[in-house]
C-alpha cells in the first residue's frame, strides 16, 4: 500500500484569517481546505511545488557551500527522515531549528554578512516563499479583470 503524504501543516494557518496563501505551510487557502479529501497524488503535487519553491528561495539566499555547512548539522540539530530529502529542503529545516534555539549558523564567524542572524535569514527566505508562493497562486488560478 502507497505511503499517504503528510500534511505539511506546521499548525500556524493564516487562511482562517483570510489569507489566500497560508503563511505557515504556503498551501493556497483551496488545498488547505480541501487537504483531506485529496487523494494521494493530488497531495505529492502540491508538496513538490512547496519543495520547489523552498530550494529555490533557499537558493536565492544561499550559496552551495552555505547549504552544504547547514546539512552537515542535521544530526546534531536532531532532524530526522532526511533520506530522499533535498539539500535545500534539509538546509531551510536546520535553518529554523537554529533559530528556534537562537544558535548562530556555522558561517557566523567567516565574514561581515555571516554575522546575519539564522532568524534573520530565514524571515528573508519566508518572505521569498511567500513572493514565489503569491506568483505561483496568480498566474494559476487569478481570473483577470475584464
Amino acid at each position: 500500500m502507497p505511503e499517504v503524504p503528510r500534511s505539511p501543516c506546521i499548525g500556524v494557518c493564516s487562511t482562517t484569517y483570510g489569507d489566500l496563501i497560508c503563511r505557515g505551510c504556503y498551501r493556497f487557502a483551496h488545498e488547505v481546505t480541501q487537504w483531506n479529501g485529496y487523494e494521494p497524488a493530488q497531495q505529492t503535487v502540491v508538496l513538490e511545488r512547496l519543495a520547489a519553491l523552498r530550494a529555490g528561495a533557499v537558493a536565492q539566499h544561499l550559496n552551495r557551500n552555505r547549504i552544504d555547512q547547514l546539512v552537515r548539522l542535521a544530526a546534531s540539530v536532531k532532524l530526522r527522515r532526511v533520506e530522499g530529502r533535498s539539500s535545500p529542503s534539509i538546509a531551510y529545516e536546520v535553518l529554523r531549528r537554529l533559530s528556534v534555539w537562537r544558535l548562530a549558523p556555522p558561517w557566523a564567524d567567516e565574514d561581515e554578512d555571516g554575522a546575519v542572524e539564522a532568524r534573520t535569514l530565514l524571515e528573508r527566505i519566508d518572505k521569498e516563499i511567500w513572493q514565489r508562493s503569491e506568483a505561483h497562486y496568480e498566474r494559476s488560478f487569478r481570473i483577470a479583470a475584464q
